[in-house]
């Protein structure tokens, strides 16, 4: 990707709109075609397995790793429909659940470690780590202290499995004042005067219309498919994406156009007939979070490759609070790298969800 000479797609700011595709992208991380590709490769892999046997186990009659997936997801509004009884229990035990999808190193270190630099106690590590052990059997104050039972823990894996291989749900940007992405050494750095938080990559936008018409020329159309099970959202005016909801989503839209695929059961087919080289875990499962994490900060690194910061404004949430934004520049021919990074990413999502299910259970 590096090439001096490569021309930047120069991303303006507006304040239009830009808190609504905020709040899309918190609630469907990966998107919803995403996790459940990542499911539905999980699914394929398992079958003839005791991990299908126990998996089913937990599931309702009807459900599959591929529909679940999206559940952690969809307990945090109505998209997915109204709040079932289990959503609500769910979502008053665990006040924090938003919190569990991510953690926020800084892409630029190498590894994730406990208490390092932007991860914190609820984190999508720990988190994992916790429900895995749930589903080893090891169900003490300790080793659960979110109180899942055997089922939550299930959903959550199923959901987390995936977004933990989302490069910005691992890999942090922060700023400095004089607009460059640096290192904070430790959270009271993260001042919002010389060094800001750009929330994943949330605060970070890009210029849509420009975007559209650039992955125009080099990704190919989508073919129509039939969203009659998708959840719908109101059509934000926003004239700007941010950073993180184009990870989230747009580049799963453009890594399936460019798989040929219009579902997530195409893609998982697809993923399974390519035969990947996935690399294998290693090592006592509860570790394997670890392992992923640094897998997904390896792979922001080259997300954030050729992206650079331009000029900064000051937005006002609904609540009153003031936040910095700031345009963001990336290579004209961004659409190609991203959408290969995010097809890799979502296939690793599927088959290290299934080999873990399968360690836990032989």
């Amino acid at each position: 990707m590096k090439n001096p000479a490569m021309k930047k797609i120069t991303c303006m700011l507006a304040l239009a709109g830009s808190l609504a595709a905020t709040a899309a992208t918190e609630a469907l991380a990966w998107g919803y075609d995403g996790h459940r590709a990542v499911g539905a490769i999980a699914d394929q892999l398992l079958k003839g397995s005791n991990a299908e046997k126990q998996v089913a186990a937990l599931l309702l009659p009807g459900e599959s790793l591929e529909k679940v997936a999206v559940w952690a997801d969809c307990v945090k509004g109505n998209w997915c429909g109204p709040q079932t009884p289990e959503m609500v229990d769910y979502v008053s035990a665990n006040p924090k659940h938003s919190e569990y999808h991510y953690t926020d190193v800084p892409f630029q270190l190498d590894a994730y470690h406990d208490h390092g630099p932007g991860t914190f106690e609820d984190d999508i590590v720990q988190t994992l780590k916790g429900a895995i052990a749930v589903l080893q059997g090891k169900d003490t104050p300790q080793t659960n202290p979110h109180r899942f039972t055997k089922r939550q823990a299930l959903l959550v894996v199923a959901h987390l499995a995936g977004d933990i291989h989302q490069p910005l749900h691992v890999g942090a940007a922060f700023v400095s004042k004089d607009g460059r992405f640096v290192v904070p050494k430790n959270q009271v750095e993260i001042d919002a005067l010389n060094i800001f938080d750009s929330r994943g990559g949330n605060n970070l936008l890009l210029d849509d219309a420009v975007l559209v018409e650039t992955s125009g020329k080099l990704i190919p159309p989508a073919p129509p498919k039939d969203d009659a099970d998708k959840p719908t959202s109101a059509a934000s005016k926003s004239t700007t994406r941010p950073f993180h909801s184009y990870w989230d989503s747009t580049v799963v839209d453009y890594a399936m156009r460019r798989s040929s695929t219009r579902t997530p059961q195409q893609f998982a087919q697809y993923a399974i007939d390519t035969r990947p080289a996935v690399s294998a875990n290693t090592g006592d499962v509860l570790t394997w979070p670890y392992q992923w994490a640094n897998d997904a900060l390896a792979v922001s690194k080259l997300a954030h490759q050729d992206v650079t910061v331009g000029a900064a404004s000051t937005q006002t949430s609904k609540g009153g609070e003031r936040y910095k934004v700031w345009a963001l520049a990336v290579p004209e021919n961004y659409p190609v790298p991203s959408s290969a990074i995010a097809r890799e990413q979502l296939i690793k999502g599927g088959y290290h969800l299934a080999a873990l299910l399968r360690a836990i259970w032989p």
